[in-house]
C-alpha cells in the first residue's frame, strides 16, 4: 500500500489554483476534464515531488504523493469545509513562507510563533498546516507576538 492523494472539493478553480499553485507552489501534475459528468479533477504536487511522479507515470503506477483538487461544475454547497483534518507541507523556511502567503492576500490563522508550525486556509476553507523543516526557527517578529485569526 502507499499514499496516493488527497482529494478536495473546491468552488472556484481559478481562486483554488491561484492558491495552491501560485501562492502555495505547487505544481500542476495534470488536469482531467470531464464534460459528460461536469467535473474537472486538477492534481497538484509540491516541487520536489515531481522526479517521484515522473518515475511513477514512466512505470506505468499512478502519480504519488498529489493533491487533488475536484470542482463540479454546478453549484453544491460544502459547507464551512471542517469536514475532514488539513493538509500539511514541509517547507525550507516558515516566515518566509507566510509572508509570502500575506502578501498574497491569505490570512495567517496560526502565525508560526514557535517558529515550526503555521495555519492558513484556502479559498475553499480548507485547513492547511506548514512545518519547518528540520530544526525549528528562533522566534521572530511580526510572528511571535501575532495572534491567532479565525479557526483553522
Amino acid at each position: 500500500m502507499r499514499y496516493l492523494h488527497t482529494m478536495v472539493r473546491v468552488r472556484n478553480l481559478d481562486e483554488s489554483l491561484r492558491f495552491w499553485r501560485d501562492l502555495v507552489g505547487l505544481e500542476v501534475v495534470r488536469r482531467d476534464d470531464y464534460p459528460q459528468g461536469r467535473f474537472t479533477l486538477v492534481y497538484l504536487a509540491a516541487p520536489r515531488d515531481m522526479d517521484a511522479i515522473g518515475a511513477d507515470v514512466a512505470g506505468g503506477r499512478r502519480e504519488a504523493p498529489t493533491l487533488e483538487l475536484t470542482w463540479n461544475w454546478d453549484d453544491e454547497d460544502y459547507g464551512t469545509a471542517r469536514n475532514f483534518g488539513h493538509v500539511a507541507f514541509e517547507v525550507d523556511d516558515i516566515y518566509a513562507t507566510c509572508a509570502r502567503l500575506m502578501a498574497g492576500g491569505v490570512t495567517i490563522n496560526r502565525p508560526p510563533r514557535d517558529g515550526n508550525m503555521a495555519f492558513v486556509r484556502s479559498p475553499d476553507l480548507i485547513s492547511v498546516e506548514f512545518l519547518q523543516k528540520g530544526e525549528r526557527l528562533a522566534p521572530a517578529e511580526p510572528w511571535a507576538s501575532m495572534p491567532n485569526t479565525g479557526v483553522w
